[in-house]
């Protein structure tokens, strides 16, 4: 018994640490700075979002900032936003907050082009946030959403086109 039982001692631990595939991996086109391309038109507002890998590589965080101008009946505001990407079983998925104290939970799809953010269902509005490569430095984005009761009927609330910072 005793000259089974050492072997599998010691190569348990050589078990436990054998390497895994990257999951975070499909997203990785998106680490970096970016910013918003154009300018002038109504609507738009000078932010950029920057990606990076966290928490030994385990997590991807994006932190977003945007300034808003002053309208009639509507003061200048900053908003900021964080999503965080994390492996989750076989899945990915993400949770968003922001300073509006807004949160959505995400179940993450890398796409051939790359990838969407699919909101939960509940019973208020459903969101999608779409990351699509056009360029070695280039991503459009697309974020949309469901009216509470119709989960697939989404419609876009915003769209950019992104260049990495150098």
């Amino acid at each position: 018994m005793r000259r089974i039982l050492m072997p599998l001692l010691l190569t348990a631990p050589l078990v436990a640490q054998a390497p895994v595939a990257d999951p975070l991996a499909p997203l990785r086109f998106l680490l970096g700075t970016w910013v918003g391309e154009g300018g002038g038109q109504p609507g738009q507002a000078p932010g950029e979002a920057t990606f990076s890998l966290e928490l030994g590589g385990h997590a991807l965080v994006r932190r977003s900032w945007a300034e808003r101008s002053a309208a009639p009946g509507r003061p200048p505001a900053r908003h900021e936003d964080r999503i965080t990407v994390y492996p989750e079983g076989e899945r990915l998925r993400a949770l968003y907050l922001d300073n509006e104290g807004h949160v959505i939970h995400y179940t993450v799809t890398a796409t051939a082009d790359g990838a969407v953010f699919l909101g939960d269902a509940g019973p208020g509005p459903r969101f999608r946030l779409t990351y699509r490569r056009t360029g070695a430095d280039t991503v459009s984005l697309a974020f949309d959403i469901a009216p509470p009761g119709r989960p697939e009927a989404f419609a876009t609330y915003l769209k950019a086109d992104t260049r990495r910072k150098p």
